[in-house]
């Protein structure tokens, strides 16, 4: 096959996939690694902005006290868990898209993105209402302190009414990614990140004055607290939807919806997009509700020790959340590859985008354990809080290089349509690794061996993902 010329005959931006995949070339090694990186530095930023967010959140909550980031800290495993069904719902037809695009059958990613959005709105609604249903009793399910419970029941309610805005924006997200446009849903997830702040600065806190300079003026304020800090979510994932339905359905240079389209769902698309997120939806519930049921052997330990928890999940996201940039990359990389019939190139992306991630994740993990106690400086004032949440963050720091491996993996096999065997073996890894061995040291070791647990269950996790991927089995034979 006729090989691209070598380094210095084009730029990034020059160096498109189509052009790889449907013009017989080889790119080489220094090619391929420069359009992964194309991909994913947009991604990564989106991942971090989102980050960083998520620690303005839990400063801005933390000021409130130990009670509300236990309160928020007590439900976050279950908004993980209906997040995760909605990412798998949106998985089902992206996929279907990247494949499509990577075919150059643009006018069936068309088709199969109005389907996409039907079912979004109607899966959004069911979550969201299903959510509203079990708000109430959720905290005293998960054995929460019943100071903390109606504040947590208060935020779950919220969150759940925000449910269809989520399901849109991941949807609409997943398929301009696999579509190969990264720029702009990263841009649109930073712009999210900001409006949050300014909804929790403004409903979280009371009326105040504020100095900046020497200057003082008055900062309007809801006082409505954890509550406060939900509606800012749910309202910043509501306007950053609507950005986002725009970008895909009226701007897109490969989606954008023409008239005389058919919204018709039809039972070739559904049935597909059923065989990629069943199994998806599957692994979400599993990882999920191991970690619910965590939580749960974390609530018993008290206070200091779900709000530690709680706030250490969040400060690790900073070190794995650029795993999951490099994975939405290798999603698009692998799904468009394996449209194109070019399974050779989708596999060495695959191995090329989980040693990059292991390399960036191996990297911020260094950094997460020499900055750990800082870390928790930024996100609570309680000095309990901050010692035992930098101690088992430490813990987790030696499990990241094989996290990644395990995240990464899981964004290339998805993109070849993979997720029934994945889901299987998070089966194995979560509740016969994790969840056993939390519930034998916890008694012993309290909080910390909840987190010897996890380290030990990534680590194993890593290492199946990656004799998965290395066999090769994963690769469509037709």
């Amino acid at each position: 096959m006729r090989r691209l010329p070598k380094g210095g005959d084009f730029t990034p931006s020059q160096l498109e996939l189509s052009d790889l995949l449907h013009q017989g070339n080889t790119p080489s090694l220094r090619q391929q690694i420069r359009l992964i990186v194309q991909l994913s530095i947009p991604a990564i930023l989106a991942e971090i902005s989102s980050i960083a967010m998520q620690y303005i959140d839990a400063a801005m909550v933390g000021s409130l006290g130990g009670n509300a980031s236990a309160a928020i800290g007590l439900v976050t495993t279950t908004t993980w868990l209906f997040t995760g069904l909605c990412i798998a719902a949106s998985t089902g037809f992206a996929v279907q898209i990247a494949h499509l695009i990577g075919a150059e059958k643009d006018h069936e990613a068309q088709n199969v993105l109005r389907q996409a959005l039907v079912v979004s709105l109607l899966f959004g609604l069911l979550m969201g209402g299903i959510g509203i249903l079990i708000s109430g009793k959720l905290p005293f399910w998960l054995h929460g302190d019943s100071e903390i419970c109606p504040d947590a029941s208060r935020y779950f309610l919220i969150y759940s009414c925000a449910l269809p805005a989520i399901q849109f924006r991941q949807a609409t997200s997943g398929m301009l990614q696999c579509s190969g446009d990264m720029r702009t849903p990263s841009l649109l997830n930073i712009v999210m990140c900001f409006l949050d702040v300014v909804f929790n600065s403004l409903l979280i806190f009371p009326s105040r004055t504020v100095s900046w300079r020497g200057l003082q003026f008055a900062m309007p304020g809801a006082d409505l607290g954890v509550a406060g800090a939900a509606l800012g979510t749910a309202l910043s994932e509501l306007v950053t939807a609507v950005l986002m339905i725009y970008a895909l359905c009226f701007r897109s240079p490969r989606l954008r919806l023409k008239a005389g389209g058919s919204w018709r769902l039809t039972p070739p698309c559904l049935r597909t997009a059923a065989r990629l997120a069943l199994p998806m939806a599957l692994e979400r519930a599993i990882l999920c509700s191991a970690q619910i049921v965590t939580t749960r052997i974390v609530a018993p330990l008290g206070t200091i020790s779900v709000a530690a928890n709680s706030l250490a999940v969040t400060a690790e996201s900073l070190c794995y959340m650029p795993g999951y940039g490099i994975a939405s990359a290798a999603t698009t990389l692998v799904g468009q590859s394996i449209g194109a019939s070019r399974k050779d190139l989708g596999q060495r992306f695959a191995r090329l985008t989980v040693a990059l991630g292991a390399v960036v994740m191996t990297f911020a993990g260094i950094l997460m354990f020499l900055f750990a106690p800082w870390m928790f400086a930024l996100l609570t004032p309680d000095p309990e809080i901050q010692a035992l949440g930098a101690y088992v963050l430490r813990i987790e720091a030696f499990a990241e290089p094989l996290f990644a491996v395990s995240i990464v993996a899981t964004g290339a096999l998805r993109g070849a349509g993979d997720t029934l065997l994945p889901s299987v073996m998070n089966l194995f890894s979560m509740w016969g690794v994790r969840v056993t061995a939390a519930l034998v040291l916890a008694p012993r070791l309290g909080l910390p061996g909840v987190w010897f647990a996890m380290c030990g269950e990534l680590c194993v996790r890593g290492i199946l993902f990656l004799v998965r991927l290395l066999r090769g089995r994963w690769i469509p034979t037709s």
